[in-house]
């Protein structure tokens, strides 16, 4: 068995010198071991990205009982912005990995999020804080979205292409359940004085609910944050290192000359552009469809089960898309997404409290599928890419998928403007999502198709 070189790492202690995992001895001898730590750590940093990304949905449906006048159009935009910062964000991101390395791009990308959690901290204990600095907040929150275009692509470099599957799917669906922490925890982190109640915390707010009045400490849901994002980040400065796949920007641009780009983004878009936008509105779907009957559900204690059941189908679904390959595993996903999305589209008016459950499952099937797909669709990339490249290319389909939320904010914003109901956007997804069901098929799925993955 061979070993690992004497000199694993260059003088400056950030870069491996010799990065193999597609040879065996080299990934027996010591590379497994540095590849999966990379995928732990990066993994706990990718969790309070999405954690700091979706505080923001956490949030808004309890501004209004706190004392924030604003409509239903402007709650939809303050949960719209972190999608369009994260989308944004990414397009950069995806350049970053192969220029400045896993090590600081990963450190720095978390210790980022200390300024939207200290901004959110001090913002809603405050009611009279300026609509426009709710929405510069909230779009700074999307620091989080973004660094899923870096730390993704850098852990697709970590591994070898039989073991990417089920690497991508654990980092992409733990760090998915960053969303369900932020938005589980948020409700029973902010009924109680945090240390204490030491002044610094801040004071609490008088929450009034259905004509009763209570305490609570939104600044909390930020606060709690706040220690894990300096510790891991700077513990990821400390420990991580860097493989040394390196482009400059203008190199990188190779990606956009392949069909295969475009088709992975319109997919991406129907798995993760779905997950991530209705993560992000499913807590003001519930209260703008529910929230006037007798009885009408706190948005919090069902909001967080969709993303849950997102993330972990994801975590699942990596090993299965090794052994089943990414494009039939996709296929399935699909047509279960395009199918849930009309039967949403049924419960989204309802008459009454009746047809909530109805809603909650359908929701919950549709993030199933979501989160399926999500995995399936990135073990495509690196099977139709070379390693730089399929890095790339996770990181620009990654950065379109996350305006999700952006793009979902503003349709149900337009739609319950317009028609009062978030109907119309169902149909329309449904359309989408059909057509990408068609191109996958044509593209990777079908039997004699010229590029299997």
């Amino acid at each position: 068995m061979s070993s690992l070189p004497q000199s694993t790492l260059l003088p400056t202690g950030t870069w491996l010198s010799r990065w193999e995992p597609e040879d065996q001895a080299f990934w027996s001898a010591g590379g497994t071991a540095i590849a999966w730590r990379t995928l732990a750590l990066t993994t706990v940093n990718l969790t309070l990205a999405f954690a700091a990304w979706f505080l923001v949905s956490a949030l808004v449906v309890r501004l209004p009982q706190v004392g924030y006048n604003f409509s239903a159009s402007q709650l939809f935009w303050l949960t719209a912005m972190p999608g369009l910062a994260g989308g944004t964000l990414r397009l950069i991101h995806m350049f970053l990995t192969p220029m400045y390395g896993t090590r600081h791009v990963v450190s720095l990308s978390t210790l980022s999020l200390l300024v939207p959690l200290l901004g959110w901290f001090y913002a809603v204990q405050d009611p009279t804080v300026p609509y426009w600095v709710l929405l510069l907040l909230s779009f700074l929150a999307g620091l989080g979205g973004g660094n899923f275009s870096s730390f993704m692509p850098s852990t697709s470099l970590f591994f070898p292409k039989r073991l990417l599957g089920t690497a991508l799917a654990i980092q992409a669906g733990i760090g998915n359940l960053g969303v369900s922490i932020v938005q589980f925890v948020t409700p029973w982190i902010i009924g109680f004085a945090l240390l204490g109640g030491a002044a610094f915390m801040g004071d609490s707010q008088t929450l009034t609910k259905n004509g009763v009045q209570s305490q609570v400490y939104l600044q909390n849901a930020a606060a709690v944050l706040i220690p894990f994002v300096a510790t891991f980040g700077a513990t990821a400065w400390l420990l991580l290192k860097s493989v040394p796949v390196k482009a400059n920007f203008a190199e990188q641009f190779d990606i956009f000359k392949s069909r295969h780009t475009w088709s992975m983004t319109s997919l991406y878009m129907m798995t993760f552009g779905g997950f991530s936008g209705l993560a992000a509105t499913f807590p003001l779907l519930i209260k703008q469809g529910f929230g006037g009957f007798e009885g009408a559900p706190d948005p919090l204690k069902y909001a967080f089960w969709g993303p849950l059941v997102g993330s972990l189908a994801r975590v699942a679904a990596g090993p299965l898309s090794d052994k089943l390959g990414g494009a039939r595993l996709t296929q399935w996903a699909g047509i279960g997404i395009v199918a849930r999305a009309v039967l949403v589209a049924m419960f989204v008016t309802p008459d009454s409290m009746a047809e909530f459950p109805k809603f909650v499952a359908a929701m919950l099937a549709l993030f199933f599928f979501a989160g399926i797909g999500n995995a399936s669709t990135f073990k495509q990339m690196p099977m139709l890419f070379a390693p730089r490249q399929a890095a790339g290319v996770i990181g620009f389909t990654a950065a379109i998928a996350a305006y999700g939320p952006f793009l979902f904010g503003m349709l149900f914003a337009w739609a319950f403007g317009t028609f009062d109901s978030a109907r119309p956007v169902f149909f329309g997804l449904a359309a989408f999502f059909a057509c990408n069901v068609a191109l996958n098929w044509w593209m990777y799925a079908r039997r004699g198709a010229a590029n299997p993955c």
